[in-house]
């Protein structure tokens, strides 16, 4: 095992883990992406602080009765000890490099840590291709290139996937006869992509990015240098701007029905939206929900046909067309309101629910680029028929890019038209 790692089995935690000055511990699994992502930040960062803290990996899998004890639900779980005691933050998931050293540092006192971070060596990585995102369109762009024998470092500050993999189902990609989870779609993509050759930098700090020198700086660590970069960054939801939401946002807002619908198991929900997001991700909810009120602004949905059908003969799904919502409010746990304006009156009255699912749109996910980049009116980067923008060697590819339709299939496309083209002059 790299780095100054010790693996442990549950029989010698308490030796390995409660005996121990300073302890760090990652909880991991066998086919496990974000353990993948996770393993070369743990190895590097027990080479800069293993000589103050014991770094420990224990197999989740073949160790469950203490993963159980110790409340691990997930892979991977990195805890923190001091003097046998649990300290710090609890890290899962996609976690970044700079969480696991600000727990670290922590752990040190004040001159330990100027030593840690006076070892800390930039590292400088050259490619052919940077793939700016981990969505369909990058990981599309990714597999193409390197199986064009490309080098190709995919960075994304997530896990790869992107926004499908929030996605409940997906009945309209090609090749699958029966429904596929959004999570297992982006999956198959992942795994396809790295088993062609594609290296990822994910769950990651993107600290610059310089398109005119084609570099990318990630963690404050390593400059990745390239001929071409890619950008698959894809949008994000558009929140509405109204009083209460950024404050309730997590926290009885929500803009996933696949992450949070099914904590509202025979609730009443709202949401707010009348496009395909909000009609079919309505219908997901009704899985849980007894109730879903659609607040829509329009006197007519503007959802696919099919999916306004369905939703017009859910018994659980009530539209309230022509209103706007003008105020969140949180009255206690499972207890929000949203205040609702009649368009056609001007009568303002709230509507109370267990939760509010926002679904208006997107925004494109380009604040990350100083560079003066050619825009369409919407903000969405305008790259030509080949992909380029207009700066030289810059492809954008995906939801960030404008077009007509955003759908998987056509993101799947633009990373395809990028990836020859760069292919043809690598």
């Amino acid at each position: 095992m790299a780095g100054k790692i010790k693996e442990i089995q549950a029989a010698d935690y308490k030796d390995e883990v409660l005996n121990k000055e300073r302890v760090v511990v990652d909880f991991y699994s066998t086919e496990c992406p974000p353990c993948e992502a996770l393993a070369t930040k743990y190895e590097a960062l027990s080479e800069l602080y293993g000589n103050h803290i014991s770094f420990v990996k224990i197999f989740r899998q073949g160790n469950k009765e203490l993963a159980q004890e110790l409340d691990v639900t997930g892979s991977p779980t990195v805890l923190f000890y001091e003097k046998g005691e649990l300290v710090g933050d609890r890290l899962s998931g996609g976690i970044k490099r700079s969480a696991l050293m600000e727990n670290l540092d922590s752990l040190l006192n004040e001159q330990e840590v100027k030593e840690v971070k006076a070892e800390i060596t930039p590292i400088e990585t050259k490619s052919d291709v940077i793939v700016l995102g981990g969505g369909p369109a990058g990981l599309t762009a990714g597999i193409y290139l390197a199986q064009a024998h490309a080098k190709v470092i995919l960075v994304d500050p997530a896990l790869p996937g992107g926004y499908v993999a929030t996605t409940h189902q997906v009945s309209n990609y090609p090749g699958f006869v029966d429904p596929q989870p959004g999570f297992m779609l982006s999956h198959f993509m992942s795994e396809q992509a790295k088993a062609n050759g594609v290296e990822y930098r994910v769950a990651v700090d993107v600290s610059d990015i310089d398109l005119e020198k084609k570099q990318v700086v990630i963690d404050g660590v390593e400059t990745i240098k390239a001929k071409h970069i890619v950008i698959a960054t894809g949008s994000r939801p558009r929140p509405l701007g109204l009083p209460g939401e950024n404050e309730y946002r997590g926290n009885g807002i929500s803009y996933c029905a696949t992450c949070d619908a099914k904590y509202f198991d025979d609730k009443e929900v709202i949401v707010i939206g009348g496009g395909n997001s909000a009609i079919e991700e309505s219908l997901f909810i009704t899985r849980f929900a007894k109730k879903v009120t659609i607040v829509h602004q329009f006197a007519e949905l503007q959802a696919n046909m099919a999916a306004q059908q369905e939703a017009f003969d859910n018994p659980k799904i009530e539209i309230l067309f022509e209103h706007e919502p003008r105020e969140f409010k949180k009255h206690g746990t499972m207890d929000m309101g949203v205040v609702v304006e009649d368009l056609k009156t001007g009568e303002l009255k709230e509507l109370k629910s267990a939760g509010i699912f926002v679904f208006v749109g997107f925004l494109p996910n380009i604040d990350s680029f100083s560079e003066e980049l050619t825009l369409d009116q919407w903000g969405y980067l305008d790259a030509d028929e080949s992909m380029k923008m207009n700066l030289d060697g810059v492809y954008a590819v995906g939801d960030v890019r404008s077009k007509a339709y955003r759908q998987i299939t056509t993101a799947v496309a633009d990373g395809t038209i990028a990836a020859i083209t760069i292919s043809k002059q690598l």
